[in-house]
């Protein structure tokens, strides 16, 4: 006997809808947490789907679910292998000078969009660790302060959602240790000049870090800035030894409304020399947070220009960002 009632899944997804928008409405992350309908991660990464406007200034802030702007997994097919040929070479990252670049395969052509992004944090929690596991380098074991300014260069291919079409994203991260800051005045406004994007990085093992974060934001980005900014989670992979709940980050979320991705800080595996990286197996720790900075960056150039309006997009399940 077949039954007209509609199938459980059915009135369980509208059910999800509903509470969604309503959520989104209320700007409220703990809303969806008494339902039970939505993964932790799921109702952690909900403030995302919010649109903030950026205080002091007129631009309005998308938090963008993974994938409404770029194909997330684009790197991952055919197509984009042959992009990622041009950084990784017989499973090795490549690395390049300053005048050079990626070289394509003669019948791939994609433009290079190029981005400048300072890296802020209180002192060992792994600002350089990070780029350097962005980049395919060595993560340092033992933490030296960064003397002076750091850049370090990170190319990554991505495909447009929208268009269709391939673009290089050429990220010039600027790292600078906090002793340094303090000690010259001319450093930080140097870091921060024509920056398209700040990162605010915390310590899962370090809880000031964490609660330093408002003070952070507050002294290095301005109101006025029409700047990108994204908070970083590091050493994620050490969890036993975390000081910072996942509860936190939730409340965290709901005032400052800023996307937060998590990053682990050690090196991946390596070839079979047993010493060199592997530089396919390092993209695919590090990818979620290359796709969500040129996610971010691309969608805030787009905002700039007036080629789009912002836009709450249904959320995709197991999309969001790590």
């Amino acid at each position: 006997m077949k039954s007209d009632a509609p199938p459980i899944w059915t009135w369980k997804s509208r059910l999800r809808d509903a509470v969604l928008i309503l959520a989104l409405y209320l700007g409220e992350v703990g809303f969806c947490l008494s339902y039970k309908l939505y993964t932790a991660r799921d109702c952690l990464n909900l403030g995302r789907l919010c649109v903030a406007e950026r205080r002091g200034s007129g631009v309005m802030a998308a938090f963008l679910m993974p994938g409404s702007v770029i194909i997330t997994d684009w790197h991952r097919s055919s197509e984009g292998k042959e992009f990622l040929s041009s950084i990784v070479r017989k499973n090795k990252r490549k690395f390049f000078g300053l005048i050079e670049r990626p070289v394509l395969p003669p019948q791939v052509a994609a433009d290079t969009a190029c981005y400048k992004i300072f890296v802020s944090g209180k002192s060992s929690v792994g600002k350089t660790a990070m780029v350097a596991k962005l980049a395919g380098l060595e993560v340092p074991v033992v933490h030296h302060e960064t003397t002076g300014i750091q850049t370090t260069t990170v190319y990554w291919p991505v495909k447009l959602r929208d268009t269709e079409r391939a673009v290089i994203f050429k990220l010039q991260f600027w790292d600078c240790g906090e002793a340094t800051l303090k000690k010259f005045d001319h450093i930080l406004p140097a870091c921060k000049e024509k920056a398209d994007a700040i990162l605010f990085l915390f310590s899962f093992t370090d809880r000031s870090s964490f609660d330093d974060l408002p003070n952070q934001i507050s002294r290095v980005a301005e109101e006025s800035e029409h700047i990108v900014k994204i908070v970083i989670g590091t050493k994620f992979d050490q969890y036993m030894h975390a000081d910072v709940t996942e509860r936190d980050l939730a409340e965290f979320q709901r005032t400052w409304r800023l996307p937060l991705l998590r990053m682990k800080s050690v090196n991946g595996p390596r070839l079979s020399d047993g010493q060199t990286l592997d530089g396919r197996a390092g993209l695919a720790d590090v990818s979620h947070v290359l796709n969500g900075l040129a996610e971010h960056l691309w969608h805030q150039d787009q905002l700039m220009a007036g080629l789009v309006v912002p836009a709450i997009q249904a959320p995709k399940e197991d999309s969001l960002y790590l």
